[in-house]
């Protein structure tokens, strides 16, 4: 806290707790330019308003009433009929955003440049400085331990400190219990009203017990899930005898590493149980990208939106049209 009781903008960083790295400023422009362009895209479907007022689309040009703005005149359509006549735009809404972050005790987890915490923080801020710029607003659900937090869609500055107050919270090292994804998604389509881009930031581990709420929810927005791993959860390396714990469920087991065999069958189990997550996201019609804590994840992160940005879009409102 500084002298005022004020948050820090910036959070003091240590090895244990290293940040998500450096953001470069083009990087940045770019998943900007990705994420305004999914959008337009929404704007230009459903989720444009259908009522009349300030805008840049022409709804109608009809003739002047008492009381009418004399900005919006024609002054063409006036000058052909002789009759004084407005123009009548319609409004646009502007897109609200949702953040699901997963801080369940998983997620300080981390053997490689940085913690699982350390990359899921860096997404949200890299999301939340552009989903709350252009009038745009952004929300927040914290989801995984034994106090979530939700913070209503906010604009500008505001959205972002608000975001910035919720990540302060380290994730729990133990005791927080399976991961509760179904819940935050549940709850993020009853605060939800309007069609929105809504980013899950998860290591999706824990119980799957959240396809119908993933299913309702991609049925009405657009979803992506942004999944996060670590190198050392799909192979063991051979270091002997270890104690392996289960942050989710305080679950402990010993192991014999040095074994071929274990670490190969383990290798297989974590592939396998991975490329079923991905089938079963795939399936429910979720855009799905997974960073790493090893490596630049923000590039892979804007590389795989500016790649991807149009399906998940494009075959909604297909679903939209039948």
């Amino acid at each position: 806290m500084s002298e005022s009781g004020a948050v820090p903008l910036v959070p003091v960083r240590t090895p244990d707790r290293p940040g998500p790295g450096p953001t470069p400023e083009a990087l940045l422009r770019a998943l900007d330019v990705v994420v305004r362009r999914r959008v337009e895209a929404l704007l230009a479907g459903e989720y444009r308003s259908n009522s009349v007022g300030i805008g840049t689309e022409l709804a109608q040009i009809r003739a002047y009433q008492p009381g009418d703005d004399v900005r919006r005149i024609d002054w063409n359509v006036t000058a052909r009929t002789r009759e004084p006549h407005v123009r009548d735009q319609i409004a646009e809404r502007a897109l609200v955003s949702w953040l699901l972050i997963d801080t369940s005790p998983s997620m300080s987890f981390g053997t490689a440049e940085r913690r699982k915490a350390d990359v899921a923080e860096g997404v949200a801020l890299a999301v939340g400085h552009i989903a709350t710029r252009r009038g745009n607003r952004l929300g927040v659900v914290t989801f995984g331990d034994d106090n979530p937090v939700t913070v209503p869609p906010r604009q500008g500055r505001v959205g972002l400190m608000g975001l910035l107050a919720s990540l302060r919270r380290e994730p729990q090292v133990e005791g927080g219990g399976a991961t509760s994804l179904g819940t935050a998604l549940t709850r993020a389509g009853r605060l939800a009203h309007s069609r929105s881009l809504v980013f899950v930031v998860s290591d999706f581990r824990g119980p799957r017990d959240w396809k119908p709420a993933v299913l309702a929810l991609a049925g009405r927005h657009d979803l992506i899930a942004v999944e996060i791993r670590d190198p050392r959860e799909q192979e063991l390396p051979d270091v002997g005898e270890l104690w392996l714990v289960d942050p989710e469920t305080g679950r402990h087991l010993r192991v014999d590493t040095g074994s071929s065999k274990l670490r190969e069958r383990f290798a297989a189990a974590a592939d396998a149980e991975r490329a079923e997550l991905s089938t079963e996201l795939r399936r429910c019609g979720v855009d799905h990208v997974v960073l790493w804590t090893a490596g630049d994840w923000l590039r892979t992160f804007a590389g795989h939106l500016s790649h991807r940005f149009t399906g998940p879009v494009t075959a909604a409102a297909g679903r939209r049209s039948r």
